[in-house]
């Protein structure tokens, strides 16, 4: 059986539950992805830097009634790494 490299960027809890929570919604606010994957607004903004730098998301900044709003959306690469990634983790599941 040969073993497959897990993607680094995407072997971080956080990062993993963020493009996870991308791939169902397509595009969410800052607010909504830190409620659902209950983060602190600090680790979640340096770990969609890191996708966003390594092109799985983009990152859209906004004002909304004179509040900055930050949007991500998935982008087809990080769709592409997500796919490769489950099935790279099959391999070790043996399937």
């Amino acid at each position: 059986m040969e073993f497959k490299e897990l993607d680094p960027i995407l072997h971080s809890q956080l990062r993993l539950a963020v493009i996870s929570l991308l791939i169902s919604v397509k595009e969410a606010e800052f607010t909504f992805i830190r409620e659902k994957t209950n983060a602190t607004a600090g680790n979640l903004s340096v770990q969609i830097n890191k996708l966003k730098e390594a092109g799985y998301i983009e990152v859209m900044k906004q004002f909304k009634d004179n509040y900055p709003q930050t949007t991500c959306k998935i982008t087809s690469a990080g769709i592409n790494a997500f796919e490769q990634y489950v099935k790279n983790l099959q391999s070790y599941l043996g399937k």
